[in-house]
């Protein structure tokens, strides 16, 4: 079989992105009535892109305002795009947040909301509740990115320290009847987790969030833990009537930009290995592809090469060092130092949304040469791997991916193209 495995594993990197695009997966979600008036908003690194296909497809008056990402805007006419930081926020999501609730408030059973969510947006529209400050809340997701804590639990944790998320914003929006349109990027695609939920009821409690906070021993300011032991801290919930106009609907979710990599795999004539949302130690994670990869090249086992391991979800990484790299490099890192170079073994780790964690790259490369070469230069991965050192590693190598801001957001994919060789 003549393939060029990185050519290849870039285009199962594009195919992943661009099922979830918003061109592709929102228009047909849309009411069905676009005449008349309607307010659109949204919060994430896909709600410019979002709006873009609203502003297209209503018919009638179209108005509103979304935040994005730094250098993730679009072309839009009439909804207004501003861009904040992400993923500590900064004054400029204070700010459209604010803009935000005011743009929803007074409104009527007439009118009509579009959310447009995507991940990303908990950073993005960032109002924190009474009594607390923009500050407490940069302090306390500093600490949360680096603790190890899922996306569930740093989301929990965001959501009541909140006056917009955890269902609040519907409740804003009351009466007028609202739509969500969401693109998942958490694992599992619950609804309460994308983006902290804010227009959906949440059941999580302002107890929850204090067990997390000290099951990662961080330390929040006194106003924090005051507020979460105050019961106006708690979200909205199931039985509140505010929520019953609220509606809510998945465009698109990681599995289905990794079947679409699978279609693309086949048509290359690789067998697709779907392990689907994944969690935990992105380090720890690595170390389980790496096995399956192994069992494959010296067993044919779960499946005979030539095939592709397809993953997604969201990893974590523990900071312990200094060095660069989001959780894809941490992962790419981990998998060339459990493999060593295993013959015929080729990866690719990205984020969907253009972003390893803070950096400009997407995410990197591994081929079999990756550890020898690396060696070579007087790098070793070990090394590199305690000082959380991704970024740093494969840019020795020539190897990061870089796709500029892609406007979605599916969160983390990754494959690894497994060739047929004389151990297999």
């Amino acid at each position: 079989m003549s393939v060029d495995p990185q050519k290849l594993l870039r285009e199962l990197f594009d195919t992943a992105i661009a099922a979830a695009h918003p061109r592709q997966v929102l228009e047909p979600y849309l009411p069905a009535d676009r005449s008349g008036r309607v307010i659109v908003i949204g919060a994430g690194k896909a709600a410019a892109a979002m709006a873009e296909v609203v502003e297209k497809s209503w018919q009638g008056e179209v108005s509103g305002l979304v935040v994005t990402r730094y250098g993730h805007g679009a072309n839009c006419q009439k909804i207004e795009v501003v861009e904040a930081a992400h993923p500590v926020p900064d004054a400029a999501g204070l700010a459209v947040a604010k803009r935000v609730l005011e743009l929803v408030s007074n409104l009527n059973e007439d009118d009509r909301v579009i959310f447009l969510l995507s991940g990303g947006g908990s950073a993005l529209l960032a109002l924190p509740a009474e009594g607390l400050t923009l500050a407490d809340k940069q302090q306390i997701n500093k600490a949360l990115l680096k603790s190890g804590a899922t996306i569930g639990e740093m989301n929990c944790v965001r959501k009541h320290l909140s006056a917009i998320k955890g269902g609040r914003l519907a409740k804003a929006c009351w009466p007028a009847t609202v739509y969500t349109y969401a693109i998942s990027d958490v694992p599992g695609d619950l609804a309460t987790v994308i983006a902290s939920g804010p227009t959906v009821a949440d059941p999580s409690t302002s107890a929850d969030a204090l067990a997390i906070l000290k099951r990662y021993n961080i330390e929040a300011p006194k106003a924090v833990i005051d507020w979460l032991n105050n019961p106006a801290s708690e979200t909205v919930k199931a039985d509140d009537p505010a929520l019953a106009r609220s509606h809510f609907q998945l465009i698109a979710k990681p599995q289905q930009s990794l079947e679409a990599a699978a279609v693309k795999a086949r048509q290359a004539g690789f067998s697709p290995l779907i392990l689907g949302d994944l969690e935990g130690e992105s380090r720890e994670v690595a170390k389980v592809h790496a096995g399956i990869a192994r069992q494959i090249v010296q067993q044919g086992q779960p499946l005979k090469a030539p095939c592709v391991i397809l993953s997604g979800g969201e990893t974590t990484v523990t900071v312990r060092g200094n060095g660069r790299g989001g959780r894809n490099a941490e992962f790419l890192l981990s998998l060339t130092e459990s493999l060593k170079g295993l013959p015929g073994v080729y990866a690719l780790a990205g984020d969907t949304d253009g972003i390893d964690g803070s950096e400009e790259n997407a995410g990197a490369f591994m081929t079999p040469a990756s550890y020898a070469r690396a060696e070579a230069l007087g790098l070793s991965a070990s090394d590199e791997l305690d000082n959380n050192n991704g970024y740093g590693y494969f840019a020795a190598l020539d190897a990061l991916i870089v796709t500029e801001p892609t406007r979605t957001n599916v969160n983390d994919f990754r494959a690894i193209l497994i060739l047929e060789t004389a151990q297999s």
